[in-house]
């Protein structure tokens, strides 16, 4: 399961996401638990998320499990749909996302990851127009940057 758990106050940034859906501009640090969004990400990266930032589809989201709140998810948003967004593992193998869970309401998704900072930094959340950019680069770097889930 791709459970991550939200790392104490570093900084500036909140110790716990704030409550539905969190206020825009507000930063956090979570650590990777699990295989769930390997390739992309791996067990031990450290990440910074954005609370309350926009997202579209593609972005990867911090959210809460719809069915055990008190634990944190990392996952893709693959499309709006009604009363939230599908969210997705970029590991297949991996069964523990709206394919099991469902919907996942907008109040529980609490902001898109920006960048992972360890081991490896990479910038995970690029603008809208690079992201369109990126959809005509070669895959591998694409993907690489975050733009884009694993084939």
């Amino acid at each position: 399961m791709a459970e991550q758990r939200h790392e104490p106050d570093v900084g500036t940034l909140p110790q716990e996401p704030p409550e539905g859906g969190g206020s825009p501009g507000r930063f956090g640090l979570l650590d990777v638990d699990g295989p769930s969004m390997a390739p992309t990400l791996s067990h031990g990266d450290r990440l910074v998320c954005r609370y309350g930032a926009s997202l579209r589809p593609g972005a990867i989201v911090v959210a809460r499990h719809p069915l055990r709140q008190e634990l944190f998810v990392v996952k893709r948003a693959t499309e709006r749909r009604t009363g939230g967004w599908w969210l997705l593992s970029d590991n297949s193998r991996v069964e523990s996302d709206s394919r099991d869970f469902g919907v996942v309401p907008d109040d529980l998704v609490l902001g898109r990851v920006l960048c992972r900072l360890s081991p490896r930094p990479a910038w995970l959340a690029p603008a809208g127009w690079m992201e369109r950019l990126l959809s005509r680069a070669p895959y591998p770097f694409a993907r690489h940057l975050g733009a884009l889930p694993p084939a």
